[in-house]
């Protein structure tokens, strides 16, 4: 494998408790609690770890993300925004 195109391997699969969810959002943003709902579910459900972060408290992730809050990251990596699909994440964090 390796002279195999790195867009050919497989990313090795990651149990859910070994991923990170990361709902980033601000206080009073009802789509955000809407988001936060379906992420305390999905990952209570698969066994996955969840945090929070406020836009209004990072200037960094504000810049990156105002127009799109709520934003869900799993493993650092942009999952979606505005709304949760329940059964898409919950595919993405089982792998």
């Amino acid at each position: 494998m390796g002279g195999m195109s790195p867009l050919l391997r497989r990313k090795e699969k990651k149990r859910p408790d070994e991923r990170m969810v990361t709902l980033i959002g601000k206080p009073g943003c009802h789509l955000c609690d809407d988001a936060q709902e379906v992420i305390e579910k999905v990952c209570a459900e698969v066994g996955a770890p969840w945090e929070k972060k406020d836009i209004s408290q990072d200037a960094e992730l504000y810049r990156l993300y105002w127009e799109q809050i709520p934003v869900v990251l799993v493993d650092g990596e942009q999952h979606t925004f505005w709304r949760v699909n329940p059964d898409r994440l919950r595919r993405a964090l089982e792998g």
